[in-house]
Parts: C-alpha cells; structure tokens; sequence
C-alpha cells in the first residue's frame, strides 16, 4: 500500500488506453491489484506503428538491427549453454562485458538475444514467478511451466516493439529441459538451439560436433569453439565467451574466456606456434 501512496496512484483506480491507440478499440481496462506486471504497458496501444518526428515535423524511423550469438544443447551430462557479451545498436558497440546468462533459480537459467532490456527485464519478472511458484507450492517450477510463464507474459505484449530470442534452460524431476521462447509467442522444446545474429556461423560448429554421448569436458569445448567461430565471422558478436553447465545439482559456470584469447590458443593448437 506503500508503494501506492509513494507513486501517487489509487489502489482502486484503473489503468486505461484510449480508444484510438487500442489494437483493436475494445482493450478492457487493467486492474493494478489483479495483474501488477502490467505496470509496464506502454501508453500507446501498438507503439511499433509510431514514428519519432524531428524538428521540421519529419517521421523518422529508428530501428536498430540486434547482434549476439547464443548457444544451448542437451547431451547425456545434462544442458551447455554459451554465449558472448557484446552489446551493439547497429554498427554502435555498445558493451563487450553484458551478462546474457540470467540466473533465474539454482536450477533454471535464461539466455539473452535481441533487446538487452526487454531479456533481462522479462526474465526477472520470470525469476520473480517461479520464487513465488516455489513459496506456495513448497516445490520447485517444471522448466516447461516457467518457459509457459515466460511465453504468457510476453505475448500479452505482441506487436508493441518487444525483441527476445531467449532459452530458459534447466533441471525438474523429468531431467534437463530446453526451450526457446520470443517476443511473438513462440515457444518451442529441442535439444540444440542457436539464436542471435551469428547463429548460422554457431550451427555450423554444433552440427559438425554435437553428440548425445558427449563427454563433459568435450561438451564444454564445442559449446566455446561454436560461439568463437560465431564471433570471429560476425561483427555483432565478441566479447568474453560464457559457458554454464546444467546437471542435476544445478547450475555451474564453467568458464569466461576472451574470444580474442581464445582465437590465438586455437590457432597455436592448429598451426603450431609461431
């Protein structure tokens, strides 16, 4: 109730759009209390259809092209996830240290690709729901419930500008599970995902490698050598290569090593050194 008086805002009041920017003009209104993620729509019902003016009155669009390269596969020793840390708008790099593994629970983890805000945004309303799943259930949430979770809350928000290609990976009493979930509702259990820009360059090395019967130490070092080859091929990819290894216990992060390390320690081991 706190938070109420300190924002200003009526507990019992509602939260309404207009008409005009409803995708459909009959959008029911929104109940704080009922729903309180919803504190995060928009004031426009479909704000991908509008468009920044400059100061002459001219629309100007703004749409920056997303850049990653994330990894995830299931093998006899649980799940590999890897990825990069290079963050860019564009031909901008923004960051090369972001943190695309989101730590959900002890034994749930989220990737990230696309808009670095909306993952890891999202994924902590994710973190918070399976907290609270957990409380009230006295156990913890199945990873394809939290991925149903996940995929909920976002399409509640299509078509107003959301971009997330993510994994919610874990272990539940059925064994590892996979997921891939997006901004438009997609949600899809496999073995081997690849998302982001340099996905294709990643499957290349996944496809020619990958086996159930991987040994961990060999799994550990498909999932690094897929995401090196993704950023020396892709300029929107780079940064400190993250490994994460998902077994029964839980998560472990295995390693964070530059892909420009890495580079040099490969082409040692090929060519010999110089």
């Amino acid at each position: 109730m706190a938070l109420f008086e300190l924002c200003g805002i009526n507990s019992r009041a509602n939260f309404k759009t207009t008409e005009d920017d409803n995708l459909n003009g009959e959008m029911d209104s929104l109940n704080i209390i009922g729903n309180p993620t919803q504190l995060a729509l928009p004031p426009l019902g479909c704000p991908n259809n509008k468009s920044l003016v400059d100061e002459h009155g001219r629309e100007m669009k703004i749409n920056y092209d997303h850049g990653t390269t994330t990894l995830g596969f299931k093998y006899q020793g649980g799940i590999i996830l890897a990825v990069d840390s290079r963050a860019t708008g564009g031909q901008y790099i923004g960051s090369g240290s972001v943190k695309k593994i989101i730590e959900i629970n002890d034994f749930l983890l989220g990737t990230m690709a696309g808009g670095a805000a909306d993952c890891t945004y999202w994924e902590r309303v994710l973190s918070k729901q399976c907290r609270l799943y957990e409380l009230r259930n006295k156990e913890r949430i199945s990873v394809a419930a939290a991925s149903k979770l996940l995929v909920n809350m976002v399409y509640n928000y299509k078509g107003m500008g959301l971009s997330m290609g993510v994994m919610i990976a874990g272990w539940d009493k059925k064994g590892p599970g996979l997921y891939y979930v997006d901004n438009d509702g997609t949600r899809t259990p496999g073995q081997v995902f690849s998302v982001g820009s340099g996905s294709l360059y990643a499957y290349g090395v996944l496809d020619s490698g990958y086996r159930h019967d991987l040994e961990d130490e060999e799994a550990y070092e498909l999932g690094r050598r897929a995401i090196y080859h993704a950023t020396y091929r892709d300029a929107s990819s780079g940064g400190i290569i993250r490994v994460y290894h998902i077994k029964s216990t839980g998560w472990v992060k295995i390693s964070e090593q530059d892909c420009t390390e890495l580079h040099y320690q490969y082409q040692e081991a090929e060519h010999g050194p110089k």
